[in-house]
């Protein structure tokens, strides 16, 4: 039986730093039966913590992406759908794709969350408002974003019953690689000044075909302490060191 004590127990040998920053992607199945489920997990997490640490995840609403840039409708509906998508609310739209877990944390009391209408980042604890505070439209995941502010706070990245493939921070190393950056079209509808628009920008191409290889990579070079938590395996890093390693494997392999 897995409880919220056992976990955060596990998660405390993993070496989950108490008062610090940690930015967690959480596969619920994959962690066996948990007494209480999501909430049970983001509690637990948050007891490894303490009562000085900070808890981050990611909150992404595909769901007001432009029709065009998600290419899942007719064009001829484009534009009525984004005269009918709600505009992004951060302390309700819900999240999409994201977990089980992820959603706990959006939904708990005092859970801070950024303005991007695409790719936030909910944050409960001291530094929550800090972590949340920039997220600009066309930088959602370069210097302008709640990445770089876990960077900036030396924050840990756990992966928690899930691979590199969905290790956020990697994006935040492709920014920093010195490749050349292709842009994109995107939209979504946001409340400026209280009145709902549609607002067009331009945001980075992501990839992240090559995460799980750069992942591989790093926890060779010593990177990654991995142990059993819950029924799956857990893996922790500190950011600042994936980041560099990456942005340096990037720079050397994706040129070539």
């Amino acid at each position: 039986m897995i409880t919220r004590t056992s976990l955060a127990a596990d998660l405390e040998r993993l070496g989950v730093r108490p008062g610090g920053v940690l930015l967690a992607h959480v596969s619920l199945s994959r962690l066996g039966w948990v007494v209480g489920g999501e909430q049970a997990v983001v509690l637990a997490l948050e007891d490894a913590l303490g009562p000085r640490g900070t808890l981050v995840m990611p909150s992404q609403s595909w769901q007001l992406c432009d029709p065009a840039y998600l290419q899942d409708r007719p064009a001829h509906e484009w534009d009525a759908v984004r005269d009918a998508l709600p505009a992004y609310d951060p302390t309700w739209t819900p999240t999409r794709t994201m977990g089980a877990v992820a959603e706990a944390l959006r939904t708990q009391p005092g859970t801070v969350r950024s303005g991007h209408p695409h790719r936030s980042f909910a944050a409960h604890g001291p530094r929550a408002a800090e972590v949340v505070r920039r997220h600009d439209l066309a930088d959602p995941v370069g210097e302008g974003s709640p990445l770089a502010a876990v960077h900036r706070l030396d924050g840990q990245v756990l992966l928690l019953g899930v691979g590199h493939d969905k290790n956020t921070s990697l994006h935040l190393a492709e920014a920093r690689s010195g490749l050349p950056v292709r842009t994109v079209p995107n939209g979504a509808p946001l409340l400026v000044a209280g009145v709902r628009r549609w607002v067009a920008f331009e945001e980075p191409v992501v990839d992240d075909a090559d995460f799980a290889e750069v992942g591989t990579h790093f926890a060779a070079a010593g990177g990654v302490r991995s142990t059993q938590v819950g029924a799956t395996l857990a893996q922790l890093m500190d950011q600042r060191a994936l980041v560099a390693h990456a942005a340096a494997w990037f720079a050397r392999h994706r040129a070539s």
